[in-house]
């Protein structure tokens, strides 16, 4: 299973430093719903929820690549249905089911994010409303499962080692780690931001039930929508930041 002696070859350490980088853009999503969630939490322990959701998504990931014979399986059908929109019986996998119900959670929780945020419910998160560490850990448990599986079958597509995956998931997640601090402030921070970032996991909520009744959609095409619009609110940003008033701008800093 480990063959350590892969590593002698250059097409190795290119294959390394592509899963690593997929593993990366892959793990966008996870970090802005980490943020998010743990936002909810007091700031003394948004660190501590950050760290802890990061690390069990990398625990996760380490446990299902060396359960790929497992993974491969759960692609077949473990039973069929006649669909009015298919010609032929539907055959739902174990996939299925598990993107199934992440996507119908990500939709739910992201919508419910936004309605909170547009009724400005979280100015009153200091009057005793904050959600529990345990709670907010279960909900990062219940979609790390869910991204773990599209990373994994990701990563079985573009290499066969083992342990290639392996240290490109820990690379990535030290990557992530070091990083989701300053992304969870930023998200939190810009309120226009944090809205984008909650639809953006509505597309995402989308795509995986699209793919859980085998509707195919390019994610590329995805992380370009998201990475454009992302590009127009920094400049929308810039921009407002320079049309504001001056005593305005100076007073978010004091």
């Amino acid at each position: 299973m480990f063959d350590i002696s892969a590593f002698s070859s250059v097409h190795t350490w290119v294959s390394l430093l592509t899963l690593t980088f997929m593993e990366i853009v892959l793990g966008i999503d996870n970090i802005i719903f980490i943020s998010i969630v743990v936002n909810r939490l007091p700031r003394e322990q948004q660190k501590r929820g950050r760290t802890i959701g990061l690390l069990l998504a990398l625990l996760f990931r380490i446990g299902l690549l060396l359960s790929i014979t497992w993974i491969v399986g759960l692609k077949e059908p473990l039973f069929t249905l006649n669909l009015p929109f298919e010609s032929g019986p539907f055959g739902v996998s174990g996939r299925d089911l598990i993107l199934l119900a992440g996507g119908l959670f990500l939709l739910a929780k992201s919508t419910t994010e936004i309605h909170t945020k547009l009724q400005g419910e979280e100015e009153e998160v200091g009057a005793g409303k904050f959600d529990s560490l345990t709670r907010v850990i279960i909900q990062i448990v219940i979609i790390d499962i869910v991204f773990s599986f599209d990373s994994i079958l990701t990563a079985v597509g573009l290499v066969d080692n083992v342990l290639v995956m392996i240290l490109a998931v820990i690379f990535a997640m030290g990557i992530m780690l070091a990083f989701s601090g300053y992304i969870a402030d930023f998200v939190n921070n810009n309120p226009t931001i944090k809205i984008l970032a909650l639809s953006f996991l509505i597309m995402i909520g989308i795509m995986l039930v699209m793919e859980a009744f085998h509707k195919e959609i390019e994610k590329g095409y995805v992380y370009f929508a998201m990475a454009f619009s992302l590009v127009v609110e920094l400049l929308n940003m810039r921009l407002r930041k320079k049309t504001q008033p001056v005593h305005l701008r100076d007073s978010q800093y004091d």
